[in-house]
């Protein structure tokens, strides 16, 4: 086949020759980035700076519409802790019912938070769904050329996998919607701050169990499985590196939808390039399978690849949502008594016990709830005294 390329080249133009050999240099180039792109990519991130009081955190809507009051009392809380928050130009609006707008006019957001300097930091204002819009068309070099923490949670996934893959580490956690919620009084809202000014979370986790014992270490990546399942094999795709942990969570899917995502997950080899398995909140997921619970479901398919799993992590949908490093080197221990979760990362390390944040958030809840007991006990009493009182 040499020897015809040969003649070929040979009864042709020097300048056509030059063509040639130039195209046939640019495709066995991008047949290496192909192969470093495939299965089992290392994956390497850079680690954004922390944040100083009055730096300045951008808030946009990559996907759902915000409500304009959740945006505002988010801004209130980070200025309360020093910041300076400054809204996207289309994080208000709306398209189609439900995306904050248009595709472009979400990703133009997206891109002006990440290439303003003045921007420290970005901070999702809600999910939903619409950042798989923005897989094809963010330039992974936008992301590279200026690292900044990512903060989100849900359909904010698929961005966490475009910064692992651009090699930029990002924050799952919480957004404006629920920190207006909680008013960034929960140790959920406590935390990001910390983290984003240089205290690193290292968390113990009581026994679950449903965990498999184990020990590794690995790149942190995953999230919402309904936003990274669909975006496998895309540049989006982070569980294409190798020795990956893999974070899952879900919300309001039944256990047969979520058992075909897990066995997609099977069938693309994901499964065979984890190290561990740190399984989040399951929220309202219905039981319509004959399990115990979904991480039962779950960890059927697990136990044949010999991985530590981590069970029962409080971060997803639910009441708390730890955050946790993206991208990060990150170290996973599962032992009959329990478990911990540590990042390899600069800055302060915190030892944070995961029970006291539920407890907080359940007692949080019971406040409430004695709370609306006692607006119906006087709504109640005023409705009798007014049917006693005679005319």
């Amino acid at each position: 086949m040499r020897d015809n390329l040969y003649l070929c080249l040979k009864n042709i133009p020097e300048v056509k020759k030059t063509i040639i050999r130039f195209w046939m240099a640019a495709l066995a180039v991008l047949g290496l980035i192909s192969c470093n792109r495939g299965p089992g990519m290392a994956l390497s991130c850079e680690q954004p700076g922390f944040l100083r009081p009055g730096d300045t955190i951008a808030l946009i809507s990559p996907s759902y519409n915000t409500p304009h009051e959740n945006i505002d009392t988010a801004a209130m809380i980070l200025r309360d802790w020093g910041f300076e928050p400054v809204t996207g130009a289309n994080a208000d609006k709306k398209y189609l019912g439900h995306y904050a707008g248009t595709p472009e006019e979400r990703l133009a957001d997206l891109e002006w938070a990440l290439t303003d300097p003045s921007v420290k930091a970005i901070l999702c204002n809600r999910g939903g769904y619409g950042t798989i819009h923005l897989v094809n068309t963010l330039p992974a070099k936008l992301v590279k050329q200026n690292p900044k923490w990512m903060i989100g949670f849900s359909d904010i996934t698929t961005l966490h996998g475009l910064a692992t893959r651009a090699g930029v580490m990002s924050i799952h956690g919480t957004m404006c919607s629920l920190m207006a919620k909680s008013k960034g009084a929960d140790m959920t809202s406590s935390l990001l701050r910390d983290l984003l000014t240089g205290t690193i979370p290292e968390y113990e986790l009581p026994a679950h169990p449903l965990n498999i014992p184990g020990h590794a270490k690995g790149t942190l990546v995953g999230g919402n499985l309904c936003s990274f399942t669909p975006v496998l094999g895309s540049c989006a795709d982070a569980t294409l590196g190798k020795d990956i942990i893999l974070f899952i969570e879900e919300v309001e899917e039944d256990m047969s939808h979520l058992d075909r995502l897990i066995n997609t997950l099977v069938l693309n080899g994901v499964f065979d390039r984890c190290k561990g398995v740190i399984l989040g909140e399951f929220t309202d997921c219905e039981a319509n399978l004959e399990y115990g619970s979904v991480e039962e479901m779950i960890c059927s398919y697990l136990k044949a690849y010999g991985i530590p799993v981590l069970c029962g992590f409080p971060a997803g949908h639910d009441s708390v949502n730890l955050p946790l490093l993206m991208g990060a080197p990150v170290t996973l221990d599962v032992t009959e008594s329990g478990a911990t979760v540590s990042f390899d990362v600069e800055g302060r390390q915190k030892r944070v016990l995961t029970s006291e944040a539920v407890a907080e958030a359940a007692d949080t809840l019971r406040m409430q709830a004695e709370g609306l007991r006692n607006i119906t006990r006087i709504i109640d009493s005023l409705k009798l005294d007014k049917t006693t009182i005679k005319p």
